[in-house]
Formats: C-alpha cells, sequence, structure tokens
C-alpha cells in the first residue's frame, strides 16, 4: 500500500500529516563548530584575477613547449654528433 496512513488502512489524522511533514522538512542541527559567514565576492576582482590566472597559464604553456621544442633540437644535435665520431673511428669505446 502506498497511502501515508496507519497500519490497518486506516488514514492518519490531519495534525499528524502536517506534523510529520514538518519533521521531514527541518534541517538537521548542525554539530560542532559554527563557521561566521562568508565575507561578499567582489565578482569584478574575482574574474581579473581568473583572467591573469589564464593568462599566466597560457604563458608558462607557450614557454615549456618552446624549452621542450629547444631540447628535442639539442638532442638531434648531439646524437648526429656522437653518431659521426663514432662512424669516422675517431673515438673507441671500450
Amino acid at each position: 500500500m502506498a497511502s501515508r496512513g496507519r497500519r490497518g488502512g486506516v488514514p492518519a489524522l490531519e495534525g499528524e500529516q502536517r506534523h510529520e511533514e514538518q519533521a521531514e522538512q527541518q534541517a538537521p542541527a548542525p554539530q560542532g563548530r559554527v563557521l561566521p559567514p562568508l565575507p561578499p565576492v567582489d565578482y569584478g576582482v574575482f574574474m581579473q584575477g581568473l583572467v591573469q590566472a589564464m593568462q599566466m597559464q597560457a604563458h608558462t604553456q607557450a614557454a615549456l613547449q618552446a624549452q621542450l621544442e629547444a631540447q628535442e633540437r639539442a638532442d638531434v644535435w648531439w646524437a648526429s654528433l656522437l653518431h659521426t665520431r663514432f662512424e669516422d673511428g675517431a673515438i673507441e669505446v671500450a
């Protein structure tokens, strides 16, 4: 049975229904320390900081990409230099 009544199908009184609904709606009392309310947020300042952080991330990412490309070029240069020296037989590896 899906009805909200008492056992045996006898419907609850109007006052009992209201009491049950009020009990369901009440939030539990906070436990422990209650924190003070947060200060008001200046969304203009917040957005400005967010834009600055995104710009900084873009600059950092570009710098890291340039550094990676330079490292790859250096690795290719060193590999070609070592390959040339070893092929010539100028350096023997023991």
